[in-house]
């Protein structure tokens, strides 16, 4: 297998993009993840499907928005393409952003704890950032530095390796670093989530929060294709990263000091 075309097949005049396909594949399976999750601590399952009708668009919104925002020197100049998304350019603090004051809203509105929602959340939602990164492997972006073609040979298939090969430079494949992290935290939180029958509202969350931007901020540091702050070499995720770690930690010791903090998980349920 060699050079993956980004456009995985034509339906008429629709052109379907595999980072379209990775992504909403990670979306599907989160959101069965979360429903099976809901039932165990006495949500529902359309608690689930009602926040991801409006709650992912919004997401994606939040996402691009961050992106152009970022970008602007390019997109000033070529305003068709702010909705062009389909040739990758979201980033996913924006999104986490827009979706976590939706949630807000949503979970006040329907009285349920923002925490304990969360909690169901961060595993599904890590996992789908674990998925969705194949998309940018399949436009060919969130790539780290050159690379020996030889040095990628050897610890990775050469289907992966071919297509690491951008404008003729072989380049270190962040994308894939950064989705076997999230994938990883995800079957890290779901082992402590069942071995847990008892836990503190928010500990999921805060584990989430640790081991994501400790992951990033360290995989964000190779990518060449970084976000800056304007008229800096500072690179904003890893900025972002930085501030959700430390918060990230402070959460994880105030749920576990707060009294009458804790819900019980059915698992006689899923």
């Amino acid at each position: 297998m060699g050079y993956i075309n980004p456009i995985a097949f034509t339906i008429g005049p629709f052109q379907i993009h595999w980072y379209a396909i990775a992504i909403v594949t990670g979306i599907l399976l989160a959101v069965f993840l979360a429903q099976r999750e809901a039932k165990k601590v006495g949500m529902t399952e359309d608690d689930i499907y009602d926040f991801v009708i409006w709650g992912v668009p919004l997401s994606f919104i939040g996402a691009r928005l961050y992106y152009v925002i970022f970008e602007w020197d390019y997109y000033k100049n070529h305003l068709d393409q702010i909705f062009a998304i389909w040739n990758g350019g979201i980033a996913i603090y924006g999104g986490l952003m827009a979706g976590g004051i939706f949630l807000y809203i949503f979970c006040r509105q329907r009285h349920l704890s923002l925490m304990k929602y969360l909690d169901i959340a961060a595993p599904s939602v890590i996992l789908a950032q674990g998925i969705g990164r194949w998309g940018n492997f399949f436009n060919h972006e969130a790539f780290g530095p050159a690379i020996a073609k030889q040095t990628l040979e050897q610890f990775l298939p050469n289907w992966i390796v071919q297509n690491m090969n951008i404008n003729g430079i072989y380049h270190q494949p962040t994308f894939l670093y950064e989705s076997i992290w999230d994938i990883i935290g995800c079957f890290v939180m779901l082992f402590y989530r069942h071995k847990q029958k008892t836990l503190h509202a928010g500990e999921i969350l805060s584990l989430y929060l640790i081991w994501y931007s400790l992951g990033r901020f360290l995989i964000e540091g190779l990518r060449m294709d970084s976000l800056y702050i304007v008229g800096t070499s500072i690179r904003v995720s890893q900025i972002l990263s930085l501030v959700l770690f430390i918060l990230g930690i402070i959460l994880w010791l105030m749920v576990r000091k707060k009294e009458n903090n804790t819900y019980h998980r059915d698992i006689s349920k899923g």
